[in-house]
């Protein structure tokens, strides 16, 4: 799948602006956006200029989930739920009611079960056969990972679970992480990249090398786009 690639000297603000307008969107079209959310730190200024941005938003009808997460407690630093939540839910008045987060102090099977459960409670709800995003974040990373789906781990080969527990060996941790039968059903597909951090990666990637796990996202019947952040 070729993505659309959008280079950009103004990458937080451009950024904050797309998910601005997919969100107004998908309100206007189908009463509700659903939006993934990625960690590291590349996100954390853009989720701030959205929450800045989106005043006219009822946050009653945004459904926050995450891409995956660290197995950590959710005010640990490494939490990804604690960096949305110090970026954009607590600063911008985002109710829990509004928020799925992966529970990453617990047994990390039994979160990822749990987490698939409640989005697949969530499809059944509409009718759905599968939870659909209106836009996923993702990010990736030196080694061309995405979310928690790092090279040579178990769960770049799942094709029935929509979210596991995947041990990362370099790590010597477990991750939780929604897996490629989720991510390729969104209807957006952002990647967020700094264009300073691996370029060579990047461009193996941007042309479709399987190797790196970011390439092996493409949506069935959606858009993948990357919006990749030049030096000012």
């Amino acid at each position: 799948m070729i993505p659309e690639v959008i280079r950009t000297r103004n990458f937080v603000s451009d950024a904050a602006r797309f998910i601005l307008d997919q969100a107004r969107h998908a309100i206007a079209t189908r009463g509700e956006f659903r939006i993934a959310l990625s960690g590291g730190n590349t996100p954390r200024p853009i989720y701030s200029e959205f929450g800045r941005l989106a005043g006219d938003l009822h946050w009653e009808q945004v459904r926050f989930t995450f891409g995956d997460e660290r197995c950590v407690p959710p005010d640990d630093p490494q939490s990804n739920y604690r960096m949305a939540r110090e970026s954009l839910f607590d600063s911008f008045g985002v109710p829990e009611r509004s928020i799925l987060r992966m529970r990453g102090e617990i047994d990390p099977s039994l979160a990822a079960q749990e987490y698939e459960d409640q989005l697949s409670l969530l499809a059944t709800q509409h009718g759905e056969p599968i939870y659909r995003h209106d836009l996923m974040l993702l990010g990736m990373g030196d080694d061309g990972h995405t979310a928690s789906l790092f090279p040579g781990t178990a769960a770049l080969d799942e094709q029935l679970r929509r979210v596991v527990a995947n041990y990362v060996p370099k790590l010597s941790s477990w991750r939780l992480t929604m897996t490629y039968p989720l991510l390729n059903q969104s209807r957006v597909v952002l990647f967020l990249v700094r264009g300073e951090k691996n370029p060579e990666v990047l461009q193996r990637v941007l042309a479709g090398e399987n190797e790196f796990p970011a390439a092996r996202v493409a949506p069935e019947n959606g858009r993948l786009l990357w919006m990749i952040g030049l030096p000012a």
